[in-house]
C-alpha cells in the first residue's frame, strides 16, 4: 500500500504485532492543509462522521432541534435510558412514537445497560440503536415540512436531497459516492480534506448561526454525542470547545475551537488508533491537546496488564 501512510503500530512485548494503514488530513484555521498523510482526496465513506451535516439538515428543514436534541441528532449514542428518554420525546411532540423508527434493532453500546436490559428480560429495540437520535430528528423533518414520513430514507426525498446538499456545501465538493450506511440513511462520500473541511465549517460559523448550533450543541451536551465512558464524550471533555465524531471503519474527525481540524481513516477499518493518530496530528500543528493525554496512549495488554502499546508512527 505504497500511497497510504503508516499511521501507527501495535507493539507486543517489544514486537510489532499489527500495523495500520491509513489517511490523516490536519488543516489550519485557513483551510490549508498543514499535515498530509496518504490519500487525503481520495473518497472516503464518512459513517457516523457524518451526522453532524445530517443534523443540520434536519435543523434547516425546520424540524425544533436545540440543546440535547440537536446533539443527540448530531450524536451516536450509547443508548443509555437517559438517550432513549430524548429520543422518544422528540418523536412524541411531532406525533409519532418509536414504531416509525427505521433503523434496524440493536443493543444498547452501553454494556451495563444492555446488561439490565438482558436482567429484566428485555430485547433488541429501535430506539437504543445508535442512530436514532439521528432518526427521529429526520422523521421530526419530514412531519414539520408535510412530507412523506416512512419513506424518509429514500435517497430522492427531499429531506435527503437536503442532506447531500448541506453536506457538499460544507465540504467544499461534490459527493464522490452514495452508499448505504449502516442505519439505512443515505451515505455520502467525500474526501478525507473535504470531511475535514466540513467540520471545520461547524466549528467556525458565525455565533448564532445553523451551523454553528450544530457545534455548540455538541460541545455543550458531549453525553450526548456519545455515552457515559465514550470516547468521543470524554475527548470534548477533555478538549474544551472540541467537535469530535468517530465513525466506522476507522473514521474520525476533530475540531478544535481555534478552527484547527483533523479527519483521519484506517484502511483496515480499526478504530484503536484513531483517536492516538487524530491527537498526534493536531499536536504536529502545535496545538496543545495536553488535556487529552490520556487518550494519546492505548495499551496493549497480556494477561490483562499491560505489555506494550499502540504507538502512531507521524
Amino acid at each position: 500500500m505504497p500511497d497510504l501512510a503508516v499511521l501507527a503500530e501495535v507493539v507486543r512485548s517489544g514486537f510489532v504485532e499489527s500495523v495500520h494503514y491509513g489517511s490523516a488530513v490536519g488543516l489550519d484555521p485557513s483551510g490549508r492543509a498543514e499535515v498530509a498523510l496518504g490519500r487525503v482526496e481520495a473518497p472516503v465513506l464518512p459513517r457516523s462522521s457524518a451526522k453532524p451535516f445530517q443534523a443540520l439538515a434536519c435543523l434547516k428543514a425546520g424540524a425544533a432541534l436545540a440543546g440535547p436534541r440537536l446533539a443527540i441528532a448530531a450524536g451516536s449514542h450509547t443508548g443509555e435510558d437517559f438517550h432513549v428518554s430524548l429520543v422518544r420525546e422528540l418523536l412524541a411532540d411531532y406525533g409519532l412514537d418509536t414504531g416509525a423508527l427505521a433503523c434496524p434493532p440493536s443493543w444498547p453500546e452501553d454494556r451495563a445497560t444492555m446488561e439490565e436490559l438482558i436482567r429484566r428480560g428485555q430485547d433488541v429495540s429501535r430506539e437504543r440503536m445508535n442512530c436514532s437520535g439521528k432518526h427521529a430528528a429526520m422523521l421530526a423533518a419530514g412531519v414539520a415540512n408535510d412530507w412523506d414520513v416512512p419513506g424518509y430514507l429514500a435517497p430522492d426525498h427531499p429531506l435527503q436531497l437536503g442532506v447531500r446538499s448541506v453536506t457538499e456545501e460544507l465540504a467544499g465538493e461534490k459527493a464522490a459516492h452514495v452508499a448505504v450506511d449502516g442505519c439505512g440513511a443515505p451515505l455520502f462520500g467525500l474526501s478525507l480534506t473535504g470531511l475535514a473541511r466540513a467540520v471545520q465549517a461547524l466549528v467556525l460559523a458565525a455565533p448564532g448561526s445553523a451551523p454553528r448550533q450544530v457545534a455548540d450543541a455538541m460541545r455543550e451536551h458531549p453525553e450526548y454525542v456519545g455515552g457515559t465512558g465514550h470516547q468521543n464524550t470524554e475527548l470534548m471533555r477533555a478538549l474544551p470547545g472540541a467537535v469530535v465524531k468517530g465513525g466506522a471503519e476507522g473514521v474520525l474527525v476533530a475540531a478544535l475551537e481555534s478552527g484547527h481540524t483533523v479527519a483521519v481513516k484506517v484502511i483496515d477499518g480499526s478504530p484503536r488508533a484513531t483517536t492516538a493518530v487524530a491527537l498526534s496530528v493536531l499536536r504536529l500543528m502545535g496545538c496543545d491537546v495536553s488535556g487529552a493525554a490520556a487518550y494519546e496512549q492505548v495499551d496493549v495488554l497480556g494477561g490483562g496488564v499491560p505489555v506494550g502499546r499502540i504507538v502512531t508512527r507521524l
